[in-house]
């Protein structure tokens, strides 16, 4: 069973919509996906209590039981699992990094964004983790993806080859609980998510 965390020290970079995205993603490519949901404020959790089908399972949890919600999830059978954490908490996102073999780190175009990403560069050290950044909500048109890319990887952080624009699909996916390939399957939203969740199976080795 593979872990991935989705971390990021700032409020509203997409770390729910990304890992609901990578959960349905791999499930339609015949693996077994759980996301575990750390945030209080379970978004994720809202997501999949709204959701028609059974897959993928989100699990509300502490940071306490992480080691028993992932004990949980490999007798359950699953292939992969996403740790969704809240901001501005860093045991819970410490956490969710030592457990995991692969930390995705979303950020958005934005110099707000761009400033925390040191912040949550300096903790994922502590965990020794493996790390990828993945830009979401970025402008479709103009320079501002690259001049993101450049910032995040000046600051020593690798910068995943593709990235999520911003498209009205993921919020329409998200008021329905269903994943952008689901909702729009051959919409742009969704072809860039099967880009995003390809490029981690390569690094997982998927």
């Amino acid at each position: 069973m593979e872990v991935v965390a989705v971390i990021a020290q700032k409020g509203g970079t997409g770390k729910t919509t990304l890992a609901v995205n990578l959960a349905v993603a791999a499930e339609l490519s015949g693996r077994t996906a759980a996301i575990i949901d750390l945030d209080p404020q379970a978004t994720a959790t809202s997501w999949g209590d709204r959701r028609e089908a059974p897959s993928p399972v989100v699990l509300s949890a502490q940071p306490a039981r992480l080691g028993q919600m992932l004990a949980g999830a490999t007798q359950g059978g699953a292939d992969l699992v996403l740790i969704d954490t809240p901001p501005h908490a860093e045991s819970a996102a410490l956490a969710a990094a030592k457990a995991s073999g692969l930390v995705l780190v979303p950020c958005r175009a934005a110099i707000f964004d761009l400033e925390t990403v040191a912040t949550t560069i300096d903790l994922l050290g502590y965990a020794g983790t493996p790390a990828l950044s993945v830009l979401n909500a970025v402008p479709w048109r103009g320079p501002k993806g690259a001049e993101a890319a450049s910032v995040i990887t000046e600051l020593g952080l690798d910068v995943c080859s593709a990235s999520l624009c911003h498209r009205v699909a993921f919020e329409h996916a998200s008021a329905r609980s269903l994943g952008v390939q689901e909702h729009e399957p051959r919409g742009k939203a969704a072809v860039e998510t099967q880009q995003v969740y390809m490029a981690v199976c390569n690094l997982l080795n998927l």
